[in-house]
């Protein structure tokens, strides 16, 4: 997808077609808000008649009753145009809130769906911009722009239409001008489409610098970069400032030229209408039909003028969305997915898989894998930073396929299967806990929706998670801060465990999941970890001694081979990295305890 800095600017308003699939459903509605606009305008279009009637004949008459009869039938019709009007605004209006509702609904489905190589090359604040500013954007114009739109429209048509019927003469002068008038604006109405899509890009720029500073925050004051982030934020807004500047200004000219010359034109067409009553070929009555259908006329083109801009500044932003709404994930079910069983029995297979990560094309994340796990074993997967393990995660997980080689759970191909259900029997805790803003006892059903509170609160027992959740000041149901702020690392790691045991899958992932717990915590945990494995085929990147000679069998990467496989007291003997990783990581007699890789 492109991203804000190398997309061009569209040259034409095809991209606000892609709204059509959105307001297909809602046809009645826009059946009903037209035959409002419909009456509301040949209303509108009925005053100048009316009046020309109370001049002509009403007031001409010099009879009190036939003047009060004229202004009643004047004011009824001012009374249905007011009516129409209303209804028309209210449904073209609920008409965009209900469009851009569903369109930011398909863009959010469509976001969450994709796979980790989106956003490899897609900021997530660029994402959030387009949901929010574009969407707003597109709003007007599906909603009160867009009635604006139709209402100047119809009352232009209507208007022309009429001043044919009282003068063509008059009329002749003003369709001569209409090119004049209108050329010019339609080439300003394309430099602000232009500078509409650039303005859009500045802000998404301003929403992924934000994002990237406030979900790191404490990285940020740790270092003391408040002051540098602030510098790096106010450049950002100052050059969305000086884009929006640049578009107001040649908005602004395009507002000024067009009601410059389309009174310009009218006061020049009138002075001719003058002209035609002193001479007798036109009634007072008609010269002030004409005028206020000329007003109409020139309002209208006026308003026209107005939206043009609008109307290119949402087409740029429908284009903007239409790229999320178009993207394509590169991990899809095929068209017949293979069949899955609700539950599998977890014996897994890397045959000969070799793997690159798109953004790291030149370098193997895993060469020539191959392994095979019984349903019910334990693997510990140990190497040092980079060898592949986190990245067997993801192939498992099929975030990603295999560039070659195949992974297989119970025979099936992961590469012919749909994600879902593979992700659906896979359980992951990962080192870095990921908590949403929500309360504890969501945080826990994320790992099974349609679970029972008491079903969470067994869970949450199991994962030694029970205690510190009934302290919180409204226990289960505590809001939790945004990624879990308000809780300590161990206490996040024990509720993504419990999570994890309320999915209760046949195939668990951690990622060392004890390791952010103190003494007391961990072995709580472990005990529970201990019952969660038993059954289950599980997987473990190991960064403590007690994992691994709790491990099956103990599998050793390096640059994503596989180096060796066997138990611990083996590999000491046997394999010269797994022995020095040991006394590096593992504490062993010979080496100093550390943080694992």
């Amino acid at each position: 997808m492109k991203t804000s800095t190398d997309r061009a600017a569209g040259k034409s308003l095809g991209p606000l077609a892609s709204l059509l699939p959105f307001l297909r459903p809602y046809r009645a509605r826009m059946l009903a808000a037209l035959g409002a606009l419909l009456v509301a305008t040949v209303t509108m279009l009925g005053l100048p008649l009316a009046l020309r009637q109370l001049i002509d004949h009403g007031l001409a008459a010099n009879d009190a009753r036939t003047i009060n009869r004229y202004f009643i039938g004047f004011l009824a019709l001012a009374v249905v145009f007011g009516t129409f009007a209303a209804l028309r605004f209210y449904l073209v209006t609920w008409l965009g809130e209900r469009v851009v509702a569903d369109v930011r609904t398909a863009v959010y489905r469509r976001i969450v769906r994709m796979d980790p190589t989106f956003f490899e090359t897609t900021r997530v604040g660029e994402v959030l911009s387009r949901l929010t500013t574009d969407s707003t954007l597109v709003q007007a114009i599906a909603g009160v722009n867009l009635s604006i739109l139709l209402r100047s429209t119809l009352s232009l048509i209507g208007a022309l239409l009429m001043l044919v019927l009282t003068s063509a003469k008059l009329t002749a002068a003003i369709l001569v001008m209409i090119p004049v008038v209108v050329a010019p604006l339609i080439v300003i109405g394309r430099r602000v489409r232009g500078l509409s899509r650039a303005s859009q890009d500045r802000i998404a720029d301003t929403s992924g610098l934000a994002g990237e500073t406030l979900n790191a925050i404490q990285t940020v004051q740790a270092f003391t970069l408040e002051e540098l982030q602030s510098r790096r934020y106010g450049g950002a807004i100052e050059d969305s400032f000086a884009t929006a500047l640049r578009r107001t200004r040649v908005r602004a000219l395009l507002t000024a030229m067009g009601i410059t010359l389309v009174f310009a034109g009218i006061t020049f067409v009138l002075w001719l209408g003058a002209h035609e009553v002193l001479a007798g070929t036109m009634t007072g009555g008609q010269l002030a039909q004409f005028l206020l259908y000329a007003g109409f006329v020139g309002s209208s083109a006026a308003a026209l003028t107005e939206m043009w801009g609008e109307v290119q500044r949402a087409a740029g932003a429908m284009e903007r969305l239409d790229e999320l709404l178009r993207a394509q994930p590169a991990i899809m079910a095929p068209a017949q997915p293979l069949e899955w069983p609700k539950r599998v029995r977890g014996a897994i297979r890397f045959d000969n898989v070799t793997f690159h990560y798109p953004s790291r094309p030149e370098t193997a994340a895993l060469d020539g894998f191959s392994l095979e796990v019984e349903p019910g074993e334990t693997i510990a997967l140990v190497g040092p930073s980079g060898a592949g393990k986190s990245t067997a995660f993801q192939l498992l997980l099929r975030f990603y396929d295999p560039d070659s080689g195949q992974v297989v759970i119970d025979g099936r191909r992961l590469a012919d299967a749909d994600p879902v259900r593979v992700r659906a029997q896979i359980g992951l805790v990962p080192q870095d806990t990921v908590l949403f803003g929500a309360s504890a006892r969501d945080n826990i059903r994320y790992g099974r929706p349609d679970a029972s509170d008491a079903e969470i609160e067994a869970a949450a027992r199991a994962a030694a998670a029970d205690g510190f959740l009934r302290q919180l000041p409204e226990g289960y149901d505590t809001f939790l801060g945004e990624r879990g702020t308000r809780l300590s690392g161990g206490q996040r790691q024990r509720i993504a465990l419990a999570r994890a045991i309320l999915k209760d899958p046949p195939i668990l992932l951690l990622d060392e999941a004890t390791s952010a717990l103190d003494a007391e915590s961990e072995r709580l945990v472990q005990a529970a970890l201990e019952k969660l494995m038993q059954g289950r085929t599980t997987l473990i990147i190991a960064h403590r001694l007690a994992t691994v000679l709790k491990a099956d069998r103990i599998v050793v990467l390096d640059h994503g081979h596989k180096v060796a496989v066997g138990t611990h007291a083996q590999l000491l003997d046997h394999s010269p990295l797994y022995a020095r990783l040991a006394a590096l990581q593992f504490g062993v007699p010979g080496g100093e305890a550390a943080a694992g890789g």
